[in-house]
């Protein structure tokens, strides 16, 4: 949830690992789990649907 509140300040995957102090890697790996659990490909997509669904 803290990496999904993340995705409208549009900041990029290193600016995000560096507020939450975690790996890129790791960003990216929640990423990719966020888009598929939303059936999302792009981070747009992504935004869009998680305010569609009241995760926003």
């Amino acid at each position: 949830m803290e990496l999904l509140v993340e995705l409208p300040s549009w900041h990029t995957a290193e600016q995000i690992a560096a507020d939450l102090f975690v790996s890129v890697n790791t960003v990216k790996t929640h990423l990719r789990g966020i888009y598929r659990k939303l059936d999302v490909r792009t981070r747009r997509d992504a935004i869009t649907e998680a305010r569609a669904r009241g995760l926003l």
